[in-house]
């Protein structure tokens, strides 16, 4: 047998061990919308809180009435809704073109093990809001997140594993550097999405 007949078979194993471990359908455009979204969002948000002032005083989100962190709030859920409903769509359309189920086991395994520390963040940061506690909210969000990510890296691309690493690096600083949320929320959800999203959708030839 030729080598490259060898490689040839060796590259279909290795995919079809893939396909019945991973779910590979994710899409790498949806990684690109979401962080268009977040980065439209985090603008809206500097507006509301800073005025229309470039610069990021720090002492002003321990200032903000409720009334304009339900603004905030608002702006986030609609970021987010509009996420999930790109990437459920796109992620179909994906799977749909590999001749891949979306509802399996794994896809199944993979919603679980991101659901917890999703979960478990939402409530957190719903206590945060209760108690007024604005200045961390941003830093809970990127934490919560990056463990989400990284536990279900282990059903889905590795690639994962190291967008919710960077994820978890920012809240930290977010917290280290109160004040200066809504930069880090952007870098986080934003930047880092669109990056993340264009690696895999030309590495994975999406």
């Amino acid at each position: 047998m030729e080598e490259k007949d060898i490689q040839a078979e060796l590259s279909s194993i290795r995919n079809l061990m893939e396909r019945s471990s991973k779910f590979i359908s994710l899409s790498g455009m949806s990684g690109i919308m979401a962080g268009i979204y977040a980065l439209i969002g985090a603008y809206l948000a500097h507006k509301i809180v800073f005025f229309n002032n470039l610069s990021f005083d720090a002492r002003k989100v321990y200032l903000l009435e409720y009334d304009v962190m339900l603004q905030l709030v608002m702006i986030a859920i609609v970021v987010l809704v509009f996420s999930i409903i790109t990437g459920i769509y796109l992620t179909i359309k994906q799977a749909n073109k590999k001749g891949e189920r979306i509802w399996n086991p794994i896809s199944k395994k993979l919603l679980v093990n991101m659901a917890i520390p999703l979960v478990a963040g939402g409530l957190f940061i719903l206590i945060l809001l209760v108690k007024g506690q604005f200045g961390i909210l941003a830093s809970a969000s990127l934490l919560f997140y990056g463990l989400a990510l990284v536990s279900a890296s282990h059903f889905t691309f590795t690639d994962i594993k190291w967008l919710g690493f960077c994820e978890i690096i920012l809240g930290l600083l977010a917290l280290a550097f109160q004040g200066y949320g809504i930069l880090f929320w952007a870098f986080g959800f934003g930047v880092l999405h669109i990056v993340y999203g264009s690696i895999m959708h030309f590495k994975y030839k999406q």
